[in-house]
C-alpha cells in the first residue's frame, strides 16, 4: 500500500480511532528510541553535529551573499523578493559547486601521488566556503570568452610548497 493510500484513508476515518494512536504511539516509540541512541552514541552525536554545522554553514554562507550591497535590500514587491532569494541560492551552489569540483580535483591528484595524510585533510574541508571568492565585487553574468581553468587551479596543490602554506592559512583562519 502506498502512503498515499494510507494517509487517504486515515483522513477518512473518524478524528479518533485506533489504528490513528497506534501510528501514534509506534512514532513515539522510534522517537524514543533515536533519543535513547543518541545518548548513547557519541559516533552518532558527533554525525548529527557536523551535519548541524554544515546547514548552518551554508546558512551563513548565504547571509554572506545577501550584506553584498551593505546588507541594504532592495526589493519592492514579493516576487522581487522571491527572485532576489533564487538569486542567492544560485551564486552559493555556483560557489559550492566550484570549491567541490576544485577539491575533487586536487584530491585524486593527491590520490594519485598516495599522499594519504592530504587525503585525510581534503576529508575534512566542506565546501560550503566563501573565503576564496569575492563577494564584494561586481558580478558580471553576461558570456565572456575567458573560462576558469580548473586543472590549472588544482596543479596549484601539486606544488609541496603551496600545498603546505594553504594549509597554513586554513588553520590560521579556523572554521568558518
Amino acid at each position: 500500500m502506498t502512503q498515499a493510500t494510507v494517509v487517504r484513508k486515515l483522513s477518512s476515518y473518524a478524528r479518533q480511532n485506533q489504528t490513528k494512536k497506534a501510528l501514534w504511539e509506534l512514532d513515539n516509540i522510534r522517537r524514543t528510541i533515536y533519543i535513547l541512541d543518541f545518548i548513547d552514541d557519541p559516533t552518532l552525536r558527533q554525525s548529527v553535529q557536523k551535519a548541524l554545522n554544515r546547514g548552518e554553514s551554508y546558512h551563513q554562507m548565504r547571509r554572506a551573499i545577501s550584506y553584498v550591497n551593505s546588507g541594504k535590500f532592495r526589493v519592492k514587491t514579493e516576487a522581487e523578493q522571491q527572485i532576489w532569494n533564487e538569486c542567492s541560492r544560485l551564486i552559493a551552489n555556483a560557489i559550492i559547486y566550484y570549491n567541490t569540483l576544485l577539491l575533487s580535483r586536487v584530491y585524486q591528484q593527491k590520490a594519485e601521488a598516495g599522499d594519504l595524510e592530504a587525503i585525510k585533510i581534503l576529508k575534512g574541508i566542506s565546501p560550503v566556503a566563501w573565503r576564496n571568492i569575492n563577494l564584494i565585487g561586481n558580478f558580471d553574468f553576461t558570456t565572456g570568452s575567458s573560462e576558469v581553468d580548473m586543472e590549472a587551479l588544482a596543479t596549484r596543490y601539486q606544488n609541496e610548497d603551496f600545498w603546505r602554506r594553504s594549509m597554513i592559512e586554513r588553520e590560521e583562519e579556523g572554521p568558518q
